[in-house]
């Protein structure tokens, strides 16, 4: 089976368009809290729209550190789940780990924007988790190919 046809193949690529997606959307609102503040870091982005400040203020920076997390993260999920899908998963296992990966980073960016501990952390652990399984999962098949 051709791997475009495999359903386990089409979990992963919509998972990875979510995961893309919500980057963005953080991306997207970090620049509209920035808007909102009228600062900038760069004194060319300023012109008579803003003020250059040498630290972002506290609600930019908190977009921007979810932003980061949520890339941190995201990208050995892109890499590792891909990985895993081409070493022959199954759709059911595909789904659960994808689709834990992916609630728990939509609610770890959620409680981040928001301050709310200790939800944050508890989403940050259960995606690391479902990264873990995904880790464990391609161990699991790689040497089963050995």
């Amino acid at each position: 089976m051709a791997i475009t046809n495999d359903p386990a193949f089409s979990v992963y690529a919509l998972s990875a368009t979510f995961v893309c997606l919500h980057m963005i959307a953080l991306d997207s609102i970090s620049g509209g809290v920035r808007g909102k503040s009228k600062t900038t870091p760069n004194k060319e982005d300023a012109r008579d729209k803003g003020q250059v400040v040498a630290s972002e203020p506290e609600a930019v920076a908190r977009v921007t550190r979810a932003h980061r997390n949520l890339f941190v993260n995201g990208v050995p999920f892109l890499v590792l789940g891909l990985v895993m899908v081409l070493l022959g998963t199954t759709k059911t296992t595909a789904m659960a780990y994808f689709g834990t990966f992916i609630v728990a980073r939509v609610g770890h960016s959620v409680a981040y924007l928001a301050g709310k501990q200790p939800f944050r952390s508890i989403f940050f652990t259960i995606g690391q988790l479902a990264i873990i399984g995904i880790i464990y999962q391609i161990v699991r098949g790689a040497l089963a190919g050995l």
